[in-house]
């Protein structure tokens, strides 16, 4: 178990003032303490506060002088990005610009808000772009979940592993944390792996299991690559009891571990227990504002770092009853925190606990399903799976 630092970033952030002496100064603030850090340096510079500025600030590629009635109107915005949220109504009400000078000045904001160029699909298919390995994959150690997940969970987007208690999620998160550290020609990322547990104690016992196991789930590798790799030295745990530890993590630490290379998979474990206890049934509008800011930085920083993100999520009864019908109404299970967080992940999978159980040798275990709900490059399948001492691997045929 790692131990973390306490780490602050401030980062540099230019606001548009009313001129003091003169049309052509301009003040250099600080914005508000709670900025995105810069993670291609790790640690930004602190501005001074009361630095006068004789040019103005420059946007990627155009230069914002269009005029003192602009600056002035813009002096009430704290930031490019609330330019952007602007419409162009009204920021032409605002300012007096036509409406071709408006959609300059939005054009350089929303340039000026972007840390990386566009990159189109045909850049992707051609690897042109360098920032993102195109169908890099994570595997997940056993060669028939490798082959319903073509490879293993992609790199850059969001995972979401849901399933009801006792299901096999927290066996699969942590088998991925250790199939990280392998070398990607046997399906690795070769780096660690960073853990945070949101309500239960992280299980330590486990995962030492699951490493002394690790020359029986995966004699594809050699083993003394195996006995080479110190897995245990490479998980990074976390604990976060409420939303603002975890965004601190999400926003501090996290961007440290991945900008060092010392990790290269998020696993949350689990993301519906924060906004199950924090918020009442009154508070969905702001529980899903959090949800939103929550889910925005956990897509930042796996397209940033090019790194996974596994979420593992709760389940909540679904009943089903027809009107014509007099007997007990039958019910399902999805995904907790409904549509609005569905629609932030790129791949969801679920886990299901079957009746029946299955035997291995001396060892038996109950029959699970890991199914593909959604993903854009897979089709909806599943595959039977057990639990074994040294992880989670599908069945073939189920006894």
């Amino acid at each position: 178990m790692t131990s973390f630092f306490n780490a602050t970033f401030i980062n540099k952030r230019c606001k548009t003032v009313k001129p003091e002496s003169g049309p052509d100064r301009w003040r250099d603030d600080l914005g508000p303490a709670a900025a995105q850090p810069d993670y291609h340096r790790g640690v930004t510079e602190r501005s001074e506060p009361n630095r006068v500025l004789q040019n103005p600030p420059v946007f990627p590629d155009v230069q914002l002088v269009t005029g003192l009635g602009l600056v002035w109107s813009l002096a009430q915005l704290k930031s490019f990005k609330e330019v952007v949220c602007v419409s162009g109504l009204d920021l032409q009400r605002l300012t007096g610009l036509s409406q071709a000078e408006v959609q300059e000045v939005l054009a350089a904001a929303a340039a000026a808000c972007r840390s990386h160029s566009p990159v189109t699909a045909l850049q992707l298919q051609r690897g042109e772009h360098h920032g993102y390995e195109f169908g890099l994959r994570l595997g997940v150690g056993c060669p028939v979940l490798d082959q319903l997940l073509r490879g293993g969970l992609p790199v850059g987007g969001v995972t979401e592993l849901s399933g009801e208690s006792g299901a096999g999620k927290t066996q699969l998160g942590l088998q991925l944390s250790l199939s990280v550290q392998y070398p990607q020609e046997h399906g690795g990322l070769n780096s660690g792996a960073l853990y945070i547990c949101t309500e239960d104690p992280f299980p330590i016992k486990r995962l030492q299991q699951l490493i002394l196991e690790q020359p029986v789930l995966r004699s594809d590798v050699p083993p003394s690559l195996i006995s080479g790799i110190r897995f245990s030295d490479q998980v990074y745990i976390e604990h976060t009891a409420d939303l603002e530890s975890l965004q601190v993590c999400l926003s501090c630490r996290a961007p440290l571990l991945l900008a060092q290379g010392l990790v290269r998979i998020i696993v949350i474990d689990s993301v519906a227990a924060l906004f199950r206890c924090e918020f009442q049934a009154d508070d969905w509008l702001e529980r899903n504002k959090q949800l939103l800011a929550f889910s925005s930085s956990l897509r930042h920083l796996s397209h940033e770092f090019n790194t996974p993100v596994l979420c593992i999520n709760q389940v909540t009864d679904v009943f089903n009853q027809s009107a014509d019908s007099l007997g007990p109404s039958s019910s399902s299970v999805c995904p907790a925190l409904g549509l609005a967080w569905a629609n932030q992940v790129t791949v969801r999978l679920m886990m299901r606990r079957l009746q029946g159980m299955i035997s291995r040798g001396a060892q038996t275990s109950a029959l699970r399903r890991l199914e593909v709900v959604f993903a854009p490059h897979l089709a909806h399948d599943g595959r039977d799976v057990g639990v074994w001492r040294e992880g989670v691997c599908g069945v073939l045929d189920a006894e």
